[in-house]
């Protein structure tokens, strides 16, 4: 364990079986010799994704946005977490704003004070039990890396020392990661997920819209659809850690549905839709809602807060032709693929923090 990266350690499990549920026990003890009969042991277990050709049944979840102070359980954590367990999904996605720098108690002034605000999250006990035993991804997003709506050049106007780059790392360090922040996962035949950076390769949201402003940046960009359009799986869903679609508060002007990145957004809305089968999930958007983009046809699921004090920034009054779905609620995406009568599905509920049903779609593939 490395104490300059927070006691933290990452490696590779090679030549795990598909499909398969693999236990394990970690276990640690303290190096000062007068504590050295102390030991810490936590016992897990996660699951493999299927082949890419194997036909299986599959259950996710999907979430965004946990602060600290707006837990649901002062003690325990976020609710959602025991609730979710119940539901036994087979990988958990959260989507950024996992921990916020930039908010109440304490602003992380330092990378010392960022790093407590994740050992303090995931010491609550609903987290802790969650993750023993769900496979899980990590994506961040702006509150998670280092403040509100930031970039790599955005002037350090209230972090103290804390800086982008130090969140960069810091985020590595806290979380499993790939080679690079964006990445694909097949999980058999019926589904594949991409999950992507939208922070590091960023231009200043204060640049005039054109072919050079980008959120996604050229090389990310090229790879995203280079292995989209090589992807023969059913479904193909994008997992974006801001709104791709929307609509979106009227001043925003962070993400591929505000203006301030239109041409981008346009580019990337225009290439899912020539796709078969390929959606669109958000995270970062303090409400629930589907809606489906006019002039592409492409479908967003916005998968609402981890809590319901954390749900707001928009209103029912605000509803648009393209919503199918709105909500200002706290809770999580539910995703299931199966076949029904031969053909592929993929089933997207809305639930509440407390597990309640409060909407469904069912999308049979084409």
């Amino acid at each position: 364990m490395d104490p300059k990266h927070d006691f933290t350690y990452q490696f590779k499990l090679n030549e795990l079986k598909p499909w398969t549920i693999y236990n394990f026990i970690t276990e640690c003890r303290s190096d000062v010799a007068a504590r050295a009969n102390e030991k810490g042991k936590i016992e897990g277990h996660f699951k493999t994704a299927p082949e890419a050709d194997s036909i299986e049944p599959l259950k996710f979840s999907v979430i965004t946005c946990q602060a600290y102070h707006q837990r649901d359980d002062d003690f325990n954590g976020h609710k959602i977490y025991n609730v979710l367990d119940k539901f036994s999904p087979d990988f958990f996605v959260m989507t950024g704003d996992i921990v916020y720098y930039d908010r109440l108690a304490p602003v992380a002034l330092t990378p010392e004070l960022a790093r407590f605000k994740w050992n303090r999250m995931y010491s609550l006990p609903y987290q802790l039990e969650f993750h023993k035993h769900v496979s899980s991804y990590f994506i961040k997003d702006d509150h998670d890396t280092w403040q509100d709506d930031c970039w790599p050049t955005k002037e350090n106007d209230m972090m103290g020392d804390l800086t982008f780059k130090e969140g960069q790392e810091i985020f590595l360090e806290q979380v499993p990661m790939s080679e690079k922040t964006y990445r694909t996962f097949r999980w058999g035949k019926d589904l594949q997920i991409w999950m992507v950076e939208g922070r590091d390769f960023r231009v200043p949201n204060t640049m005039q819209d054109g072919p050079e402003k980008t959120i996604w940046g050229k090389e990310q960009k090229e790879w995203f659809k280079k292995t989209v359009s090589e992807s023969d799986a059913t479904f193909k869903i994008l997992i974006s850690p801001t709104p791709v679609i929307g609509p979106d508060r009227a001043k925003k002007n962070d993400n591929l549905a505000n203006k301030g990145f239109k041409h981008e957004g346009d580019e990337l809305r225009k290439f899912i839709s020539s796709q078969k089968n390929m959606l669109v999930v958000t995270g970062d958007r303090h409400w629930q809602y589907v809606t489906v983009d006019p002039e592409t046809g492409v479908w967003e699921f916005s998968t609402g807060p981890t809590t319901d004090k954390h749900a707001g920034g928009f209103s029912m009054d605000l509803r648009e032709p393209m919503h199918r779905y709105l909500n200002i609620v706290g809770g999580f995406l539910w995703g299931t693929v199966e076949r029904m009568d031969g053909v592929p599905t993929l089933t997207f509920q809305h639930y509440s923090v407390d597990g309640e049903l409060l909407h469904e779609e069912v999308i049979s593939a084409k």
